[in-house]
């Protein structure tokens, strides 16, 4: 197979992302334990491909063999379909949150999106990512109040704290990676139907925020952040 239709097939697997987008959308209007759930699980799904293409874009040198071609605007349209628009769009369609309280997130992550730094010069992400699938995934399966986190979160996008970069080297970011691993089996589990296991599953969102805030308080302020130029996520810089 040439170099060009290794590239190609790189971002056709990106592209899943869309169908993901797509199936998630069409759960979301039908309604329903049943379709929500299955949302969650799409939302999943195509966050695992988001966390894989970066690597596969690197190994396969797509922009350098096609550079006609930005994968990393791709990668941010379907990011911020499945990370952000459609959760959130559950959220109000399972009545978890009135539409006006969910267009601060909305708004948040779009300057997040847009903003040119995006990361710290240490490596951390800079203010809150755009997490809402599992800020919805959380406040949809326990008694959690939405209107409440939705907003402390929106203003965190703002705050210029650290957030671990898993993608990055370091203990922290391998210890993180390794609690992920039965966290997103433990997310396949609560999709399927067994919800007890939403509160043990707390641990890993929770050592993630715990550890971030750890590391900013322990780094001090920051002096200023180097440029992205896709936002908070981009093909060549996957997300976990």
């Amino acid at each position: 197979m040439s170099a060009r239709a290794v590239a190609w097939s790189v971002h056709l697997f990106t592209s899943l992302g869309l169908v993901c987008a797509a199936g998630m959308a069409g759960l979301i209007v039908q309604g329903g334990d049943d379709a929500f759930r299955g949302a969650f699980g799409l939302m999943l799904l195509a966050t695992l491909i988001d966390a894989l293409d970066g690597s596969l874009a690197r190994l396969a040198r797509v922009g350098k063999v096609l550079p006609e071609f930005d994968g990393r605007r791709l990668d941010d349209l379907i990011d911020f379909q499945t990370y952000t628009s459609l959760p959130l769009l559950l959220m109000w369609r399972a009545g978890l949150a009135p539409g006006p309280w969910l267009i601060l997130p909305l708004l948040a992550s779009a300057y997040g999106f847009c903003r040119k730094q995006a990361k710290t010069d240490d490596g951390y992400f800079l203010g809150f990512p755009s997490y809402w699938n599992i800020v919805a995934f959380y406040c949809y399966f326990l008694p959690i109040p939405a209107v409440p986190l939705v907003v402390v979160l929106s203003i965190l996008t703002f705050v210029p704290s650290r957030y671990l970069y898993p993608s990055q080297p370091g203990g922290l970011n391998r210890l993180n990676n390794i609690l992920a691993a039965p966290w997103v089996a433990m997310v396949v589990a609560i999709c399927a139907g067994y919800r007890s296991l939403a509160w043990p599953s707390l641990y890993y969102p929770v050592f993630y925020m715990g550890a971030s805030f750890w590391v900013s308080v322990r780094l001090g302020p920051l002096a200023h952040a180097r440029g992205s130029v896709s936002g908070i996520r981009s093909h060549t810089e996957p997300r976990p």
